[in-house]
């Protein structure tokens, strides 16, 4: 008896151990069990000083599937969200366009709104089924880094909303069907997997004509569901749009002429359409439509992080 209770006493005291070191490593713990601060991610966002002077706030978000649709607001900056597990911290909710009239841009999972986020290790899922446009993320703060992240949808499953605006991607998965990645942000895609999974198109930039910067992919591996064989890199939302896929591997099932103008020749007299030193089955320019780019070694050095997202403030992600 007395060896059982020595027994639970060590438990006990091995787990205080364990989670009051871990309250000292991070401000916030959201716990679906009920063994944090706060059991949904909501509430953690709304308990956060606004424009704290603080510095940042460090959220740490245990294993658990959140059954959330989450804003985070303007006055919620400097917040730092970090995973258990991204394969096992799951944000997912599941409405659509077509839902009571709702449109595309409310139909998010989590809409970020607020300046210098950063997002690591947790999965953002919008699991409606294919009725319509179903937005995972819906960001429109400047200086938002999204690290080891998956973004799983079907239509627009990402929409980087808010021109002259700043994202940073790095080693994500980013899944979905058409235009899954749209908007008229400046966004960096760094070493991502991009998979599509319906004869359609990955992107549907609506870069402003006078941002310089919209879309860019680097070293990233663009795959494909079974049976998908025609994907075009994108297609434009709005006339001037940005896209530039370098360094990456494109599979076989890339469209042969690359991009679409969107039943609208006009588009291909403004459009910013790119390529530059692409591998992979469907890498070939030899067909690619006449009104894209590919890009000579010395027009490639511009496109640099420093350069792409360093607008007026010298933003470097990686710093």
């Amino acid at each position: 008896m007395k060896k059982r209770i020595l027994g639970m006493l060590l438990l006990a005291l091995n787990v205080f151990i364990v989670f009051g070191n871990e309250h000292k490593e991070y401000d916030i713990v959201v716990d679906r069990s009920g063994r944090g601060d706060f059991r949904s991610i909501q509430e953690a966002i709304e308990s956060i000083r606004a424009f704290d002077p603080n510095g940042t706030i460090t959220v740490f978000i245990r294993e658990g599937v959140y059954k959330e649709k989450i804003i985070l607001p303007t006055h919620i900056c400097n917040v730092h969200f970090v995973g258990e597990d991204r394969d096992k911290t799951i944000i997912n909710y599941d409405d659509h366009a077509n839902i009571n009239k709702m449109g595309t841009f409310r139909t998010y999972t989590f809409l970020i709104q607020g300046n210098d986020i950063i997002m690591e290790n947790l999965t953002i899922e919008n699991s409606a089924l294919q009725l319509g446009q179903a937005v995972a993320l819906h960001v429109e703060g400047d200086r938002v880094i999204f690290r080891n992240c998956c973004f799983l949808g079907n239509q627009d499953t990402i929409y980087t909303g808010r021109e002259n605006c700043r994202q940073y991607f790095e080693d994500c998965y980013i899944e979905g069907t058409t235009d899954f990645i749209f908007g008229p942000s400046t966004s960096w895609f760094e070493n991502c997997r991009i998979h599509c999974k319906k004869n359609s198109y990955i992107t549907a930039a609506s870069t402003p004509e006078n941002i310089p910067f919209g879309y860019i992919f680097n070293r990233c591996n663009i795959t494909m569901a079974g049976g998908i064989t025609d994907v075009y890199l994108g297609r434009p939302w709005r006339a001037y749009a940005m896209t530039l896929f370098m360094n990456c591997i494109l599979a076989e099932g890339i469209n042969p002429k690359g991009w679409h103008n969107w039943n609208n020749m006009d588009n291909e007299k403004t459009v910013r359409y790119m390529e530059f030193n692409n591998m992979g089955k469907g890498s070939s320019v030899r067909d690619r439509v006449k009104w894209a780019s590919v890009l000579s070694p010395e027009e490639a050095e511009i496109y640099t992080i420093e350069n792409v997202l360093k607008g007026c403030d010298g933003w470097n992600p990686r710093r």
